[in-house]
This record gives C-alpha cells, sequence and structure tokens, in this order.
C-alpha cells in the first residue's frame, strides 16, 4: 500500500467524487491491507457506477477471499452479463476465466 500514491488519489478524488476510475484505483490501493476500505469503495462503484467494468473482476476476487463467496458469485456474474452486453471481449474473458477458477475453489 502506497500512502503517498492513497493520499494524492484522496486528494483527487474531493476534487472529483463522482470519478469512477478514482474510486477504483484508492479501491485497489486498500484491497490487500484494509481489504474492508476497499469494499466500501467497491460497494459504491458497483452501485454508482455499475458500467465501470473494471470493478466487477477485483470487487469479485476481494468478496471471494474476505467477505462472502455468495456475493462474489453474484458480482462474477453481473459483471460477465455486463461485458457480454457492451462487447467488451477482453474483460468478459478475464471474469470468465476468474470465475472458472472461484467454482473450482468451492
Amino acid at each position: 500500500m502506497n500512502e503517498d500514491r492513497i493520499a494524492q488519489l484522496e486528494k483527487f478524488l474531493e476534487e472529483s467524487p463522482n470519478d469512477p476510475f478514482l474510486l477504483y484505483a484508492l479501491a485497489t490501493e486498500y484491497k490487500e491491507e484494509i481489504p474492508q476500505k476497499a469494499k466500501k469503495l467497491f460497494d459504491e462503484l458497483l452501485e454508482k457506477h455499475e458500467s465501470y467494468i473494471g470493478t466487477y473482476y477485483h470487487a469479485a476476487a476481494l468478496y471471494a477471499e474476505f467477505f462472502d463467496r455468495d456475493i462474489a458469485e453474484e458480482i462474477y456474474q453481473k459483471g460477465i452479463a455486463l461485458a457480454q452486453k457492451n462487447g467488451e471481449h477482453h474483460a468478459l474473458r478475464e471474469l470468465q476465466n476468474a470465475y472458472t477458477n472461484f467454482q473450482f475453489e468451492e
């Protein structure tokens, strides 16, 4: 976790609170060391910026590792459906692969 990068992202987020990339970047910074903060940010992204496709992969992985596997599965499924709908082939492949691995971990 890079404290300087977090401070910079938080400053940018104050200036542009509706920028999904800033929320996403901050969530990924917190993901390993403070998963509860990352969860809060990913939840906000999923609620307010549901079309931000990058969220789904990392949010689902976070839920699978630290919180609730049932919710992780829902997030994977929603992300896959969104990627299919929007023709985002790269994101679709990544989500499908991650979801398949997730299913084998059960």
